[in-house]
């Protein structure tokens, strides 16, 4: 940051050439500074994943203020202090710039920037008056950029604030770069880049025309390219600009190898079960992408693929990447099209980005991906890669077409752990996972619990055998339905599914339940048990079982209420739609669990609460059940503990 500030704010009137034949500035010193400050942030990364509740994901906190606010939290104490090896070197690089802690105010030209890249995603720009340093900037960078087109004296390119642009007094050079400061000219990229956008949409200037002066300005500063980035982003989300026909003629065709880019997408999907939208639009129409899409994926195609380069397509790739992702079908498709053209080498990474998209486009794909994980763990499926089941069937052995000789089917949880992040209505995933965790009950049941219609005299411990290994794989549902909740949303999702949606799925009548079978009740129980290890391992992967993590001073008010329910159900209080045998199943697996692998959470439940959960299960003939979780309330529930055995001895 301070790099930034101080050769931001410099005119680069001189230049230094290394021995490697490199021309060093201030810009160069400046724009490789700013792009390494913005990688620290993430920046190219869109803000596409949204928390849920009223805590914001990690990616929305990696700011400027928060990338400060880590620097200053290691100041507090003395490196000495920590017995971590990475935070004592983090303390030691922190204190030897500055003993004191450091805001954003520090870096006034930094802050103003930062203000501005805000405003330009929050709204369209406004506010450029004519005669203003900003508008005469703006005026000589378009200048610079479209030299060639404004020789004749002919304006073909207007700002969007209503004044004109290059058509007035130039520079009899109009080849000379503007001397100016970084951060002056970072100020009028939006502006520049807004105006020329528009020229092109006018048709005043060729698409060809626009990606060459794109990257003449990103060449003149590389800085800013960040500044491009921010703008495109922001429009490609505001949806205003119209789609362009990706023809070959006015801008690069993708056709030379759309339907292989198809073809191998639907390779790596094919154990998914999803169906791949096709990619072909019809005979007399080509491929279109929104405007800016278009012009920032033609931009990204003019660099070459060498080390200079590369610092510059990794800032842009993954913006790219996200916002085509984000772009209807097929909009992600043809960008990985149209960059395999150009690089092959990287043509796995680019289907593989573009099938994950599929899953974007629509809720079914995703229940579908989901209902995938399910059968390849549990190992239902009758794909030879997923017939065993367990973790290896989930995550398969990664991806790449050197494993196969060409692009294989991928894993569903590979999938999903590239997908999960873009999904925007997040809330409906938690009644999906419960739902596929109940069918996954009964697929397990018709598979291991049929066998006792088998057994003979001599085979009487056969169900038992089948009972057993039912219970193992019911628990390992559990486990991939708590491990595919907590990835999804965290603490708040976990809070919305114990708090909401598991009383409600309680309360609701389920079809199923009223069609009896022989097995039904044996079902109904395993049913009960896989939510009971469900709801606990969801409470432990947010919570922990102590009390050493920040997120366990939620637990006592969000456990308090679903132990309330639980009692106030016992009690009469409320009516439920579910099968008896599965609440039962529940209310007895819930209290084993929390006695036995989490007693700290019992210490956090209300008294009376306790005292209402111990005397339903008594009624239940629990005794003993009830008499743990009394033993285990401590001193609060000596009183009703010690009542619980005297009736018993009488």
């Amino acid at each position: 940051m301070s790099i930034c500030e101080v050769f931001g704010s410099c005119v680069p009137n001189s230049s230094w050439t290394l021995r490697t034949g490199e021309e060093i500035s201030a810009h160069a010193v400046f724009s490789n500074a700013f792009t390494l400050l913005l990688k620290l942030w993430r920046f190219n990364h869109p803000p596409i994943e949204h928390g849920v509740g009223d805590v914001p994901t990690v990616g929305s906190q990696l700011t400027p203020e928060y990338l400060l606010y880590v620097r200053n939290s290691h100041l507090v104490s003395s490196g000495s202090v920590h017995r971590d090896q990475n935070k004592r070197r983090l303390s030691a690089v922190a204190s030897s710039s500055s003993q004191n802690p450091v805001f954003v105010d520090s870096f006034p030209k930094l802050k103003v920037w930062y203000r501005q890249h805000q405003a330009c995603i929050a709204s369209t720009l406004s506010g450029l008056v004519p005669g203003t340093p900003v508008h005469q900037i703006v005026d000589g960078l378009l200048t610079m950029m479209f030299r060639k087109i404004n020789e004749g004296g002919q304006s073909l390119i207007s700002v969007n604030s209503g004044s004109s642009s290059s058509s007035g007094t130039r520079n009899e050079d109009s080849t000379l770069r503007p001397k100016l400061p970084a951060w002056d000219i970072l100020e009028a990229v939006p502006y520049v880049v807004d105006a020329a956008l528009t020229a092109c949409a006018h048709g005043r200037l060729s698409p060809r025309e626009l990606a060459t002066g794109l990257k003449d300005l990103a060449d003149f500063l590389p800085a800013c390219l960040a500044t491009i980035v921010s703008y495109f982003s922001a429009e490609v989300s505001r949806s205003i600009w119209k789609p362009v026909f990706m023809n070959g003629t006015d801008w690069p065709s993708p056709a030379a190898n759309l339907a292989n880019v198809e073809e191998q997408i639907k390779k790596i999907l094919a154990t998914t079960g999803v169906n791949v939208p096709s990619l072909s639009t019809g005979e007399s129409s080509e491929a279109t992408l929104p405007l800016p899409l278009a012009a920032f994926v033609s931009l990204t195609i003019t660099y070459k693929i060498d080390k200079a380069s590369q610092r510059f397509l990794n800032l842009a790739g993954p913006a790219l990447e996200s916002l085509a992702a984000g772009c209807p079908w097929p909009c992600m498709p043809i960008v990985a099209s149209l960059w395999t053209q150009k690089a092959r080498r990287w043509s796995d990474f680019l289907i593989f980005s573009a099938s994950r998209t599929v899953f974007l486009q629509n809720s079914d794909a995703i229940v579908q991906l989901l209902k995938s994980c399910f059968t390849s763990t549990l190992g239902l499926s009758s794909s030879p890669l997923s017939s065993n089941g367990g973790v290896g069937a989930l995550l398969g052995h990664g991806f790449g077409s050197h494993f196969c000789g060409g692009i294989s089917p991928v894993a569903p949880g590979i999938l999903y752990l590239r997908v999960y992040r873009s999904i925007r209505d997040i809330v409906f995933i938690t009644e999906e996972i419960v739902s596929l965790l109940m069918h996954s009950v009964r697929e397990i049941s018709c598979i291991d619990l049929s066998r006792e219609k088998k057994v003979t005299d001599r085979t009487k411990r056969y169900g038992r055998v089948s009972l057993t290994s039912a219970m193992t794989r019911v628990k390992l549902a559990a486990s991939l339905a708590a491990s595919l909740v907590w990835l999804s949303g965290g603490l708040c999702l976990v809070q919305s599914l114990i708090m909401e949606t598991l009383p409600s799925w309680f309360i609701s009548i389920h079809r199923s339940e009223k069609e009896k079978g022989s097995s039904e009740g044996m079902v109904a129980m395993l049913r009960g048990y896989a939510l009971a290890y469900f709801t606990v391992l969801c409470g432990a992967f947010t919570w922990g079982v102590d009390s050493s993590s920040s997120a366990s001073r939620r637990r006592p008010r969000i456990l308090g209420t679903h132990m309330e329910f639980l009692a106030s159900v016992l009690d009469g209080k409320i009516s439920l739609g579910c099968d008896w045998s599965t609440w039962q199943a529940y209310v007895s697996g819930f209290v084993i669990l929390m006695v036995g692998c989490t007693p700290n959470w019992v210490l956090e439940v209300d008294v009376d609460v306790l005292k209402r959960l111990s005397r339903g299960l008594r009624q239940w003939n629990e005794d003993e059940l009830a008499l743990a979780l009394l033993g285990v309330g401590g001193y609060r529930t000596m009183g009703a503990a010690s009542e619980l055995i005297i009736r018993d001895e009488v």
